[in-house]
């Protein structure tokens, strides 16, 4: 990867500032209990998504005013930039509404095509991680690291938005991973994933996502020596809408089973 013509830290100061701001607003309506609309795709937003999301980006602006900016609530701004910052302001509404506190703001930057920085703010849960390209991940200023689990049953495999999964030819292999596993969860959301990044977990398959989900995860469970792609082995990117993310040899492993 070419590196970037930007000091990432700056740039990682000002995500982390923006989530801020972000959480601001989110634990007001989290605690007042926001009215729901349901959008065309039939996905609940607030105005707790609507507001954060503002928030984010006014802060970023004042940093880098001449970058892209691609967000989940607005239409994407300045899309053939160098640099683009994709953003999910609350990364999990359908918890968020009913009072659940698995859900995140996830901020990340993009540098031509590639993932450069993620911060994936969990205000209410109490978890803040980021990652950028080069220099590790962290959560809670605690530097994060993958376990180095390398068989399936000694393994703790994660789940999360699988409906496109199970209704295609890999149901019956997911199946057989899952026989195989050490043990099973369905932590979801952000939450996986931080601790795959940390090392409590091994692997993580998803199939019904989209980048704003985990564009800034994607670059923190690579920091921290995972490998994340799509359930193809394909490089995360734009167009991704599913997930295979473990350590690098469940990964391989999972991989060798689910690919068609």
């Amino acid at each position: 990867m070419k590196e970037p013509a930007l000091d990432l830290n700056l740039a990682l100061r000002a995500a982390k500032e923006a989530a801020s701001a972000a959480a601001i607003v989110i634990k007001h309506y989290y605690r007042n209990r926001a009215a729901v609309t349901i959008k065309v795709d039939q996905t609940p937003v607030t105005q707790a998504d609507v507001e954060s999301e503002l928030e984010i980006k006014r802060v970023l602006k004042g940093y880098f005013p001449e970058h892209g900016y691609y967000g989940e609530e607005s239409a994407i701004e300045r899309p053939d930039a160098d640099f683009l910052w994709l953003i999910d302001p609350i990364d999990g509404t359908k918890s968020f509404v009913r009072n659940y506190p698995i859900f995140s703001t996830q901020i990340a930057l993009m540098h031509r095509g590639e993932l450069v920085l993620g911060v994936s703010s969990a205000s209410e849960f109490g978890e803040l991680a980021s990652a950028v390209h080069g220099a590790g991940a962290e959560l809670n200023s605690v530097a994060l690291k993958v376990a180095d689990t390398d068989q399936l049953s000694q393994a703790i495999v994660s789940t999360g938005n699988i409906k496109t999964l199970s209704r295609g030819p890999r149901w019956a292999v997911l199946a057989q991973l899952l026989q195989g596993a050490n043990r099973t969860r369905g932590y979801g959301d952000f939450y996986h994933y931080h601790l795959l990044a940390q090392g409590s977990l091994d692997l993580v398959i998803e199939s019904d996502v989209n980048i704003l989900d985990i564009a800034a995860l994607s670059v923190i469970v690579r920091e921290a020596g995972g490998v994340i792609t799509d359930l193809n082995g394909a490089a995360i990117a734009l167009e991704t809408t599913s997930v295979l993310a473990g350590t690098p040899a469940m990964h391989a492993l999972a991989l060798r089973m689910l690919s068609l």
